[in-house]
């Protein structure tokens, strides 16, 4: 049977108008109802495209020039193609409307809960400079030390990102300053063919609330060069610096932090608060990224669990206990599970931190954990989950339903995934009242979203 033809080839140039936009914020334009997916493209705009790949059913393009312009296009504040802030050329109120259509689509689509209501997604009011965190990658041309993000989809370091337009401010400042002093005193970067070097991946993370600042050398040598030099430059040109760490990763791999972390100078935690409770945050602490909106994702979780004095409540994919920490300043009794030890650790100190002696932490599947709990006789009120995007593993979901909590709050980082687990659920015997979205990730095309669900009575 002889191929299909497209309407299209690769490298061929078309003139197209777009009519949509994917979840990726991709412009979809149609050739003879044959849709080509291009980047950078709005909504009401035309332009001239290169195809650069021709599917069966689709195609991706390259916006060469644009012939009629959407008054929701901005001008991007950062012009580097790293590929993490795809969505800097569109508005911020178009941002919000993709991402609430998101939700609103997938519910309808693979959940089949279109009569369920999808609120107005909760925006920021700045939606630049929030994150709090970053680990960028070191490398060398002509013998100096080049500090940047990778381009999109390769290991080709993008040269001296100084500024990130979603980074604090402080953070940005930070970066440079310690890549000039770790190239003067001839620090040298790690080759990633070779396996050769020192230099591998500079970190910085900033509590918010509190302004204290951890810097992170990660090395592929035990040894850090200098580093009294390093330690003495940074502290006095940033006095919100409060700790200087060195990881060491010896190991031919992409992962960034190795197993072996010191601390080189001042403290081996950073603070910050979100809401009353205060968070200890090490080197390798998971802890979200964006503070401002996490605090409106807990409140509105919170407000979704309904908790009162009398509850008991399981959070499951608990990490270092910050839903969990919420949750217990108004539950009966708290128990958090989470797969990775050390977060595990890091939750039981932030309780401990905050005097909040009503949460306990285990080590563990969520899966695995949630019926052995059955069986010795736990029989939670409420149950919160906040899973990786993958969603919530089948197993697990099966155990929260044989559990039978009265309550489930959901909150999920993958439109797609929660959608597919809340129709598990819907069959399972729980009805679902309402969804959040919250913007979590200006400028990029990720959203978050927290669920409300009850179990239905039986007749």
């Amino acid at each position: 049977m002889a191929k299909q033809a497209t309407p299209v080839k690769k490298n061929e140039t078309i003139t197209l108008t777009f009519e949509d936009l994917t979840h990726e914020g991709n412009g979809v334009g149609k050739i003879n109802g044959y849709p080509l997916f291009v980047p950078n493209a709005l909504p009401g705009e035309s332009g001239t495209v290169k195809v650069v790949k021709a599917n069966k059913n689709f195609g991706f393009g390259k916006l060469l020039e644009l012939t009629k312009r959407s008054p929701e296009r901005v001008e991007p504040t950062c012009h580097v193609h790293c590929g993490g802030c795809q969505l800097q050329h569109m508005s911020y109120h178009l941002q919000l409307e993709m991402k609430q259509n998101q939700v609103k689509n997938v519910m309808k689509k693979v959940a089949h809960l279109e009569h369920v209501p999808v609120h107005p997604i909760i925006g920021m009011e700045s939606p630049l400079h929030y994150r709090n965190k970053v680990q960028i990658p070191v490398g060398e041309k002509n013998g100096e030390l080049i500090t940047g993000f990778y381009q999109k989809r390769s290991h080709r370091i993008l040269e001296n990102m100084d500024t990130c337009s979603i980074q604090d401010e402080t953070i940005n400042a930070i970066v440079p300053a310690a890549r000039e002093v770790a190239n003067r005193i001839g620090i040298k970067a790690y080759n990633e063919e070779s396996h050769r070097g020192e230099l591998r991946h500079i970190m910085v993370r900033k509590g918010f609330a509190t302004n204290e600042v951890m810097v992170v050398f990660v090395t592929r040598t035990d040894k850090l060069t200098n580093k009294e030099v390093i330690i003495s430059e940074l502290t006095e040109k940033f006095p919100e610096i409060k700790s200087i760490v060195q990881n060491v990763n010896d190991k031919r791999t992409s992962v960034i932090l190795g197993e072996k972390t010191k601390v080189l100078w001042g403290e081996q935690y950073i603070y910050d608060k979100i809401g009353d409770i205060t968070f200890a945050i090490s080197a390798k602490s998971f802890y979200q990224v964006n503070p401002v909106q996490t605090k409106v994702l807990y409140d509105k979780a919170l407000e979704y669990a309904k908790i009162d004095s009398s509850d008991i409540v399981v959070d499951a994919y608990c990490g270092i206990g910050t839903i969990s920490l919420f949750l217990a300043q108004k539950a009966k009794k708290v128990y958090g599970v989470e797969i990775v030890p050390e977060a595990i650790n890091d939750a039981k100190m932030n309780a401990k931190l905050n005097g909040i002696d009503n949460a306990e932490f285990f080590v563990g599947e969520a899966e695995k954990v949630m019926p052995w709990w059955k069986a010795q006789g736990l029989s939670p009120d409420v149950i919160v989950v906040d899973p990786p995007r993958k969603g919530c593993e089948p197993d697990f979901l099966q155990a929260m339903i044989e559990t039978e909590p009265k309550r489930i709050v959901y909150v999920s980082c993958n439109p797609s995934t929660l959608a597919r687990d809340l129709r598990i659920l819907e069959d399972g015997g729980y009805e679902t009242k309402e969804v959040q979205p919250v913007d979590m990730f200006p400028q990029t095309p990720h959203v978050e979203a927290v669920c409300w669900l009850e179990r239905k009575l039986s007749n």
